[in-house]
């Protein structure tokens, strides 16, 4: 899974995070699963909080849904920096398919939230995310050099 990583085409352009399968396998191997099932495809960004993050991932649209089940979670040793891309959660092991993306670098924020991804191009367009835009298609590719 190192070597994959992840394409989201949103309606405001193209964002691409590497994935850290050593780090997070659990929360990798559920991602990558739910995007290749086409969980994701035309899901919304329901939270934005402007220099903190942007989430998504909940199929009710309005933070309270999931896939169905809940995981653990994993051990954070990264910094969440800006383009961090990691698991929301509801408290201690509710992890499911909703996730955030850092807008800036967050050193502040206790380290409750597995992280497993980093986003390597597009950093811009998280930027411009607002609510209620769209993922219009989640793919899990090769990932680039």
């Amino acid at each position: 899974m190192e070597d994959r990583q992840v394409r989201v085409k949103t309606n405001r352009g193209e964002i691409v995070f590497e994935l850290f399968a050593e780090d997070a396998p659990k929360a990798v191997s559920n991602f990558v699963a739910l995007a290749e099932s086409g969980y994701y495809d035309g899901l919304t960004f329901h939270r934005v909080v402007p220099g903190f993050v942007i989430q998504g991932g909940d199929p009710s649209g309005n933070g309270t849904g999931g896939p169905g089940y809940k995981f653990e979670d994993e051990p954070v040793t990264r910094d969440y920096l800006a383009g961090t891309v990691a698991m929301a959660n509801a408290g201690p092991d509710t992890n499911g398919s909703q996730y955030f993306v850092c807008l800036e670098d967050q050193p502040t924020l206790p380290k409750n939230y597995t992280i497993f991804g980093q986003v390597t191009s597009g950093l811009d367009i998280v930027r411009s995310i607002a609510i209620g835009d769209v993922m219009e298609t989640v793919t899990v590719e090769p990932k680039q050099q």
